[in-house]
């Protein structure tokens, strides 16, 4: 007589994935970074007895307040993507999650631009801290933007190809998680730096 196998429980799902704790770990050393960047950003501007320098251009507040309407924008598109897989429904998923990408890459394109201009009428690294402190903390930001873009433009064509699905879609929603940091990294850094 055979006796009869009983197979185990399934195991339950932990109560936090193995990519949510990925990405929580990756965010909580980029707040670091951040905050230690902040940091030196801080002691510098509190104890420069001008700043500005009065030798220095002022940043372009105008252009920058447009640019970072761009990237705050663009935090609605990966959500509604976000928020289309999560109904089941595939079919925008990969033009919301383009539309992110392009604008990222808008907001990096005018970043550049403005740093010619900058380059251009003598602030550079060598310029004392002031240069240095702001594109040391602002660069930071704009190299995180290119990943988080890279990254985008990764998930969009995985989406074309109709890689993520209601039930499989952790790398769509950790992208999104970390657009949203950086979207919320620079609603930080923005007012720090050029309106402070």
């Amino acid at each position: 007589m055979r006796r009869r196998v009983v197979p185990p429980p399934p195991a339950e799902a932990p109560p936090v994935s193995n990519t949510r704790l990925a990405m929580i770990v990756l965010i909580t050393g980029e707040s670091m970074l951040f905050a230690g960047l902040i940091g030196m950003y801080l002691v510098f501007r509190l104890s420069a007895r001008a700043w500005p320098p009065a030798d220095l251009p002022r940043l372009p507040l105008g252009l920058t307040t447009l640019n970072t309407v761009v990237l705050l924008a663009s935090a609605v598109p990966v959500a509604r993507a976000l928020g289309a897989i999560r109904r089941g429904e595939s079919g925008s998923v990969a033009r919301q999650v383009e539309l992110t990408a392009v604008l990222g890459a808008v907001f990096l394109a005018v970043q550049g631009a403005e740093w010619t201009r900058l380059v251009r009428h003598g602030l550079t690294l060598g310029s004392g801290t002031y240069g240095a402190s702001f594109y040391v903390l602002i660069g930071c930001h704009a190299l995180h933007v290119l990943a988080a873009v890279t990254w985008l433009s990764i998930v969009a064509l995985l989406a074309r190809r109709g890689v993520y699905t209601r039930a499989r879609h952790a790398a769509l929603e950790m992208c999104a998680i970390y657009w949203y940091f950086v979207c919320g990294l620079w609603a930080v850094l923005f007012p720090l730096v050029y309106l402070y």
